[in-house]
């Protein structure tokens, strides 16, 4: 029997990772032979743990908090998309290109915003909380729907400030720190710091949140997140957390590698109900 083509996703933490469970539904549902584990790999080793990976035959590799702009970094090509994120969340190595970069965390966001539940974005106040390499892989696809506005809150305003700069070029994009954020609304606000993964949140004002608003946590878990909990207090129409957009970018990951497209929404809906439906 051929033995299966080795895949892994990095990150610190990542013990809590659906990655293996979601490949391996895609695997089974498409008849691929594939082998998907999640390794813990902080900053300091993962330029080696990645050189080694691909030297022993790795095909594939997806890079979460806090590795995407490291990956960004590494690899030998870019997609534009990568290239214009300045964060990798998915690489692989060929003969021609070397080690490839690609980030899908954006198409994984805005299909389970616009498609999985149906939020509109065009001419809408959109708020993003944080300004690391998650953010990153975001905005343009964000941007490229025209909201009216897109803000980046941050506890470091320089950060932000830079990466607003960079976008400027692609739509109505500003910064500022959280105590900025006091008497201003938004009709959608995306929670894209690490928070979450500590049971932290932000520092949000109340009355943040329009009326018929919705939150979204980049982040996920078995219960709700704290930001999706915050976002139910400030009556938000929909309060999600990332397991859609990690499915979707999981997909996307996986026809680049593959060569083939897995159902989606068929993952989502299962692992939905494995966790009983929380933080849905």
């Amino acid at each position: 029997m051929t033995a299966p083509d080795r895949y892994a996703v990095f990150g610190q933490p990542i013990n809590h990772s659906k990655s293996p469970r979601i490949h391996a539904l895609f695997a089974a549902q498409t008849g691929q032979n594939l082998s998907y584990t999640a390794q813990e790999v902080g900053p300091a080793e993962f330029d080696q743990t990645v050189t080694d990976f691909f030297a022993a035959g790795g095909k594939g590799l997806n890079c979460t908090v806090p590795l995407k702009e490291l990956a960004f970094r590494l690899a030998d090509r870019l997609t534009p998309r990568a290239q214009r994120a300045k964060a990798v969340n998915t690489l692989w190595r060929d003969a021609e290109h070397g080690l490839s970069g690609d980030n899908t965390d954006g198409l994984g966001l805005i299909a389970d915003l616009t498609v999985n539940h149906g939020l509109a974005l065009g001419g809408q106040r959109l708020l993003l909380l944080g300004a690391g390499g998650a953010s990153r892989g975001v905005i343009a696809p964000l941007l490229e729907h025209q909201p009216a506005q897109l803000l980046i809150a941050n506890r470091t305003v320089d950060k932000a400030a830079a990466i607003a700069a960079e976008f400027a070029d692609l739509g109505a994009i500003a910064a500022c720190g959280y105590p900025d954020l006091t008497g201003r609304q938004f009709d959608l606000i995306i929670n894209a710091t690490s928070a979450s993964l500590g049971q932290k949140l932000p520092p949000l004002p109340s009355g943040l949140l329009a009326a018929g608003g919705a939150c979204y946590d980049m982040a996920y878990a078995k219960l709700a997140t704290p930001f999706v909990t915050w976002g139910q207090a400030q009556a938000a129409r929909l309060s999600l957390d990332g397991i859609g957009m990690l499915v979707e970018q999981a997909a996307a990951a996986f026809e680049i590698w593959r060569g083939v497209r897995p159902d989606s929404r068929a993952v989502i809906a299962l692992l939905n109900q494995e966790r009983g439906g929380a933080a849905s």
